[in-house]
């Protein structure tokens, strides 16, 4: 596993990870939130969402998570490889994982997106990592020597 920083400055940070998945050999991608626990990367969904119906039927997967500031000169990314189990929500592990976008504060949380979103998440995604890989480009802008 190739890693050119610790991946916890990136994969703890609420960043978007794109998924992808297979469909009668076909490619698909997800946009996706997640959180970062106990070595694994943990998506929610419902189970009508179609990343969740091409997991069950192909539980291999790739993720990709890019942290990226052009003021700053910054880009790490952090790609993912492995099997995924889908199984059902562990609702602390749900709290955690809406928090990491939305604060701690539930009474701050917008409440059409708790309605509408959080409330019908059936689903959690434990995506289990099978290789790592941790790229830091940042010094795109300056060059090696004068990177963050």
């Amino acid at each position: 596993m190739k890693k050119d920083f610790d991946i916890n400055t990136v994969l703890r940070k609420p960043l978007m990870a794109h998924l992808s998945t297979t469909t009668n050999g076909e490619p698909r991608d997800s946009p996706v939130w997640f959180i970062w626990e106990e070595e694994c990367i943990w998506i929610f969904g419902t189970s009508k969402d179609s990343f969740v119906k091409r997991l069950k039927q192909e539980p291999r997967y790739a993720l990709g998570v890019v942290d990226f500031d052009l003021d700053k000169g910054i880009l790490r990314h952090v790609g993912v490889r492995g099997t995924a189990q889908v199984g059902k929500v562990d609702h602390n592990r749900l709290y955690r994982f809406v928090s990491k976008y939305l604060g701690k504060d539930k009474e701050k949380w917008n409440e059409w997106f708790v309605k509408n979103i959080v409330d019908p998440l059936d689903v959690m995604v434990q995506i289990t990592p099978k290789s790592i890989v941790a790229k830091d480009v940042s010094f795109f802008k300056t060059g090696p020597e004068l990177a963050h």
